[in-house]
């Protein structure tokens, strides 16, 4: 089927089922193309939610459509791929079969502390009932209910801030917790958990680039390690990229994050140059998604996410606390 007859049948599906089509900023150039709303995740799923619709297809991964069903639980939401899930999001679970009961007496006199990863979040609630639980929206449902507050990589500091406990413990970013840590000063504990396609992204990577490009600004993503950040002439989400590309008087920037919303930042800023920090800086789970999927979800109404009532409650209400933060 060639591209404009598979556009074409997008289209009349979409109308017929009354649908909307959402698109992260990673995803590729042929989904951003036919999108109705293109950015972040939970910027999308709060679009979403405010539009008069029966059906949410949100291309993306596993964690963004949990946010969709989330924020609209009488809307159908629809994730094209089900194998995109989120690896980060994955490196932290509920509950699990064994449970570790551990204990760490010294954490307090570490400044660096991280939980590894054989300690389940229920296993910290309860050794550490004091310490509320931060939660990146880069997480599934499952652990945002368990969670106190939600956080995206933009507001993770205001939402540090607003809290009255001098220590909190921050889910599933280690890079974020220490990028949040170096501008609090509370004490910040952080989960061992990462970005695999931020995280291998090194100072020397940095220097190289900028001796390639050197009129260039740096644009770094918190999800990168510090080593990096610290390199970096701005740091911000993806949102705070787009605008900050926008705002600015440099004509080039080298951007540090996933490749996929350099196709955004190029059709937005055509006067201005935009260079990957790395060509190889793409995550193969937001590029599972291609036309052929957005259309056999329409057709099929297939892999539909549907988060249970209780766990859905609770988990909008660690968001509903970081967005009552002014």
């Amino acid at each position: 089927m060639q591209k404009e007859s598979i556009v074409e049948e997008i289209m009349k599906l979409k109308e017929e089922r009354n649908a909307i089509i959402l698109s992260h900023n990673y995803q590729r150039e042929e989904i951003q193309d036919i999108a109705d709303f293109i950015g972040d995740s939970l910027e999308l799923s709060r679009e979403a939610a405010g539009v008069e619709c029966d059906v949410i297809v949100f291309c993306g991964v596993n964690f963004m459509a949990e946010s969709a069903s989330i924020l609209s639980p009488d809307k159908t939401v629809l994730l094209p791929e089900l194998g995109a899930n989120c690896p980060m999001a994955d490196m932290i679970r509920v509950s699990g079969e064994r449970e570790v009961w551990k204990s760490f007496p010294g954490y307090r006199e570490q400044p660096h502390f991280v939980f590894p990863h054989d300690f389940t979040l229920l296993d910290i609630k309860r050794q550490y009932p004091d310490l509320p639980v931060v939660a990146y929206v880069n997480t599934t449902a499952d652990v945002k209910a368990e969670s106190y507050i939600c956080c995206t990589s933009a507001n993770v500091v205001k939402v540090i801030e607003a809290l009255p406990q001098q220590e909190v413990i921050c889910i599933p970013d280690r890079n974020l917790s220490a990028w949040a840590q170096s501008r609090t000063k509370k004490r910040v504990i952080s989960w061992d958990g990462f970005c695999h396609v931020h995280d291998r992204v090194t100072a020397e990577d940095v220097e190289m680039a900028r001796r390639e490009h050197p009129d260039a600004l740096f644009v770094a993503h918190p999800e990168c390690r510090m080593e990096v950040l610290e390199r970096a002439d701005h740091v911000t989400s993806t949102s705070g990229m787009l605008r900050f590309a926008r705002e600015s008087d440099a004509r080039e920037f080298i951007i540090g994050t996933e490749v996929g919303l350099l196709y955004r930042l190029r059709k937005e800023n055509p006067d201005k140059v935009f260079y990957p920090l790395r060509k190889d800086m793409i995550c193969p789970n937001m590029k599972k998604t291609r036309l052929q999927s957005v259309l056999t979800a329409l057709r099929q109404m297939r892999h539909v996410i549907k988060v249970p009532e209780d766990i859905r409650v609770r988990a909008k209400e660690a968001l509903d606390r970081m967005l009552a933060i002014k």
